[in-house]
């Protein structure tokens, strides 16, 4: 009886600890990890990072609120259209992808906001800094594809001052204007792939 009985009482623990150990693979193919820098001060650049990685945990599919994420991008994998441009932000003066071949990010805290919006605030580090930023998101939703899989998407954006990072290569126009803006605006668009129990990960 008492047996039966404690089984009763693990059985929800045993429920809540498999929701919490939910793990969702971001899906590169259908992700974008992409910024944007004022040129000249009356044009926009954009740019994006094309080889990353990244991990949600704790998600169960609906509340946000708890799960944790981790992502890593290379930074060599930069790109802006331009070859010239590109060699220039993997060097010294901007990214130096020689010496700080990532840029990573790990939430610390995600707060529940009006309908799908949400806060995620964390820790992103940079060519050897690292600061909290606080990024403002929108779930979009989870559904089951046709191949067997459950998939959530997620929007999200922050902007940062690429000085406190060390992104320090500057040039000024007669005005006192520069020419590369040290505001960047950061712009994620993530698809997630929930890992099915008992597959293997690498």
């Amino acid at each position: 009886m008492y047996r039966k009985v404690a089984l009763l009482l693990l059985v929800p623990l045993m429920l809540v600890a498999s929701a919490r150990a939910q793990t969702w693979d971001i899906d590169v193919a259908h992700s974008h990890v992409g910024f944007t820098v004022r040129h000249l001060v009356v044009t926009k650049v954009n740019g994006s990072f094309g080889d990353f990685s990244g991990k949600i945990t704790g998600f169960d599919g609906k509340d946000v609120a708890g799960g944790a994420v981790e992502v890593t991008v290379q930074i060599a994998s930069i790109t802006t259209g331009i070859d010239k441009r590109d060699e220039h932000l993997r060097s010294a003066d901007f990214f130096d992808a020689a010496k700080f071949p990532t840029m990573t990010f790990k939430s610390k805290k995600i707060l529940k906001g009006a309908g799908d919006q949400f806060t995620m605030i964390g820790d992103l580090t940079m060519k050897g800094v690292t600061k909290e930023d606080t990024l403002a998101c929108t779930f979009n939703g989870a559904i089951n594809d046709p191949w067997g899989s459950t998939r959530a998407g997620f929007s999200a954006t922050t902007t940062i001052n690429r000085q406190d990072y060390g992104l320090s290569w500057s040039n000024a126009m007669a005005d006192g204007s520069l020419v590369v803006s040290n505001e960047v605006v950061i712009n994620l668009e993530i698809e997630a792939i929930k890992v099915k129990e008992g597959a293997g990960r690498n």
